[in-house]
């Protein structure tokens, strides 16, 4: 296990007073029943339907005399937010973060099992959307009600904020352009971490900086002037090959630096500490980075930008005749649109070829979260003094979340490493009930780690 058992929680720093409700369930037993029920609920987006989830939320909280509010432009598609109130010694408030909705579901597949069964059978938990965001929500839920339980006095204000659309995070981008006072906070605390054994230890990447995409919209014409007789397509085509066929740019950050280094901690990672040096070394960096790809492919995504061409049409409509080709560039954090944009001409070297962002909602830029700050410190510490062999290290992710809309404005969001190694669900998805237990009682603890009752030091 990944924790000691807690068996009565302790409150550690902080004043605990009798329960105010009459149940009696567990922090892990509130979690497990908490993820049951969410199970239950179909949120596959698309449609969503998440204002279901909103619904229970609210409904549960009210038990505990805890007011909530569901928000949103679709009133199928509601977000949620509920606050319990810190005295504001420890700072400005701390957010819980997850998403209600699930990946599709494709029930011929599921063979036996219901995805939306909420099952628990031999140890595991059986549903759509377990792995990929409701375990996380079950386990804010159950912290943010055993708070109010106990009574525990919090020095920040601490915010459950469950976003509809989380695939698209067109329910983020609402609560930021509508209601952000309401989830404005210092910290968040969300998805996007790991955990993972090796070398008979633990390690836990905590996700600090995600890799942004990038929707770019290139266009050319029948007739514009070009080194050789081609059609629109075949133009755009070639476009596209230059771009993949570019040198990309190599680098390192502050996330990266420091999540190889105690990677290359590991039996078998030996060979990443010599090559970071090179990579680090602008002659020598795009051949180290080709050497990682081959030893490790997963880890050279985390070094250079990467394009992935979307789609590509053309037009016959006369003397308008044309083509157009979508592509997504996930760039490292650090690099503006317009730098990107430039560099992606330069990569293409044809001025008939036109370069525009995508219509549409973009990611915003957003820089990696701090290493040095109270949570990240905190859940180091927590985790050090727990068990001093494993190791804890900032992650980037190759997928978008909706961390970067938080961070764009400001929020030092962390991605929590709670229930092992995560996925985006699939048929038979499930989660063994000790892995649940397990992050439930380790994000209670950091949650009272950076949101206790203290005098703010930072």
């Amino acid at each position: 296990m990944l924790l000691r058992r807690l068996g009565p929680i302790t409150c550690g720093l902080l004043a605990c007073a009798a329960f105010s409700a009459t149940d009696d369930l567990t922090l892990n037993d509130r979690a497990t029943s908490y993820l049951s029920d969410l199970l239950r609920l179909d949120t596959s987006n698309p449609p969503g339907n998440e204002t279901r989830v909103a619904e229970y939320l609210r409904n549960t909280l009210s038990k505990y005399g805890i007011a909530s509010e569901s928000l949103g432009g679709d009133p199928r598609r509601l977000n949620f937010i509920a606050r319990i109130k810190g005295s504001g010694k420890g700072g400005r408030p701390l957010l819980l973060f997850s998403q209600s909705d699930t990946a599709p579901v494709d029930r011929a597949q599921w063979g036996s099992v219901d995805p939306f069964s909420g099952k628990v059978k031999d140890g595991f938990i059986y549903g759509a959307g377990v792995r990929s965001s409701k375990a996380l929500l079950a386990s804010e839920l159950a912290v943010f009600i055993e708070i109010k339980r106990r009574n525990i006095q919090l020095g920040r204000d601490l915010i459950l904020c469950v976003e509809a659309d989380g695939a698209g995070s067109s329910g983020m981008q609402w609560l930021l352009q509508n209601q952000w006072p309401k989830i404005d906070a210092e910290f968040a605390l969300g998805e996007g971490g790991y955990s993972f054994e090796a070398d008979g230890r633990k390690v836990h990447l905590v996700q600090t900086a995600e890799k942004l995409p990038l929707r770019v919209l290139l266009s050319t014409k029948a007739g514009v002037a070009g080194p050789r007789q081609e059609g629109p397509i075949s133009r755009l085509s070639r476009a596209i090959i230059r771009l993949n066929e570019a040198e990309p740019s190599v680098r390192l950050n502050p996330v990266t630096r420091r999540y190889f280094r105690e990677i290359a901690k590991l039996s078998g990672n030996e060979w990443l500490t010599p090559l970071l040096a090179r990579i680090e070394t602008p002659a020598t960096a795009v051949a180290a980075m080709r050497e990682m790809k081959a030893r490790n492919p997963a880890f050279s995504e985390l070094v250079h930008d990467t394009i992935q061409p979307l789609t590509i049409r053309g037009s016959s409509r006369g003397a308008n005749a044309g083509a157009e080709a979508l592509v997504e560039v996930r760039r490292l954090p650090g690099l503006s649109r317009d730098e990107m944009l430039n560099r992606l001409r330069t990569a293409i070297g044809d001025a008939g070829v036109e370069l525009a962002l995508a219509p549409g909602p973009q990611v915003p830029g957003a820089e990696a979260s701090s290493v040095s700050s109270a949570p990240f410190r905190s859940m180091q510490a927590l985790l050090t003094r727990m068990h001093p062999e494993d190791l804890i290290a900032p992650s980037i992710s190759v997928r978008p979340t909706g961390n970067a809309y938080l961070r764009s404005r400001g929020v030092g969001v962390y991605g929590l490493p709670l229930f092992g190694e995560t996925g985006d669900g699939g048929p038979g998805e499930k989660l063994a009930v000790d892995r649940l237990h397990d992050g439930v009682e380790l994000l209670w603890q950091i949650v009272l780690e950076i949101a206790g009752e203290r005098e703010n030091k930072t």
